[in-house]
């Protein structure tokens, strides 16, 4: 019996997902584990990663190899996305990874990223019409399913990190820079124009940011396993208010909500503007979570070509 460990590093943490596989096909997991690594941090226009970052990272990198070595009859998967995807110092950072930690990482392009969250989410909850929001610390991916089968897909570059860097979304929130943010996603995503085929879609949420909003709802609604987020369901106005509630606290009255992650306080309004403004673009009622995305989808994908 095999074991499969999928290391994702993402622009604003880093997570290893370990599979057990059988032999009919089927994987369960055994360990999960994440790091704030932030690793799109100050990048800028210039796109360039930085040299804090970048070690922050391999750090990560180096916890998960203790782990993933340690089991037996282990085959390690590395992919990595918008940061490392959009740098320039892409390929030097590639081959630090490779010297310190000993692992080839691939760079999922924007439509790869896209169609295994799709993969993740369609082999674990039931879909038939609805929107996927990806939203990531530099990148957001949008899958458009009809009738259970994706039928369009892109991905864009901003997220969680990016927007609240360029838009200065980390305290307090100026209703000038509010607004900036705004116009500037409302413009992006007027460009997308199958966006429309969306309306009175339900979204179906993956990404740090919207587990967040899960999570601090659950805690209000006294939920017993907070972190049980697969499936749960949130009317829009309550997105609304929860993300009001954000609007009116500094960064540190974010970090006194419960269910929020402390390193996560100031970028959680940058990380959920994309979704308040696609649900107010298509007139939502409501959104589901999955905790299946990315990884999930590569899982799919290495089972299939493995029977």
């Amino acid at each position: 019996m095999r074991n499969l460990a999928i290391v994702d590093l993402g622009s604003n943490s880093a997570r290893m997902a370990v599979s057990r596989l059988h032999p009919n096909g089927t994987a369960d997991e055994i360990k999960r584990v994440k790091e704030d690594t932030r690793l799109s941090e100050s990048m800028g226009t210039e796109h360039v990663l930085q040299p804090a970052a970048i070690d922050r990272t391999i750090r990560a990198l180096l916890d998960f190899k203790k782990i993933y070595t340690r089991l037996p009859h282990t085959d390690v998967i590395g992919i990595t996305t918008a940061a490392v995807r959009m740098a320039k110092n892409q390929a030097a950072f590639l081959a630090r990874v490779k010297k310190e930690v000993g692992l080839e990482l691939k760079v999922l392009s924007g439509d790869d990223e896209a169609y295994y969250d799709y993969l993740g989410v369609a082999n674990s909850l039931v879909i038939n019409d609805c929107l996927i929001l990806d939203t990531g610390g530099a990148s957001c991916e949008l899958i458009l399913v009809k009738g259970g089968r994706e039928q369009q897909l892109i991905s864009v570059p901003f997220g969680a990190v990016t927007l609240s860097e360029q838009f200065e979304l980390d305290d307090l929130v100026p209703a000038a820079n509010l607004f900036r943010a705004q116009m500037f996603l409302r413009n992006r995503l007027a460009d997308i124009w199958w966006l429309t085929e969306a309306m009175h879609f339900p979204i179906i949420l993956l990404g740090g940011a919207n587990r967040t909003l899960a999570r601090v709802n659950r805690r209000r609604q006294q939920k017993l396993k907070v972190e049980d987020i697969h499936g749960y369901r949130l009317k829009t106005e309550t997105v609304y208010h929860t993300f009001l509630d954000l609007l009116t606290r500094s960064k540190a009255g974010r970090q006194d909500i419960s269910g929020m992650e402390y390193d996560r306080a100031d970028i959680i309004v940058g990380g959920m503007l994309p979704l308040v403004t696609l649900l107010q673009m298509l007139d939502s009622d409501r959104v589901i979570f999955s905790e299946s995305g990315v990884r999930e989808g590569i899982i799919s994908e290495h089972l299939n070509s493995a029977n």
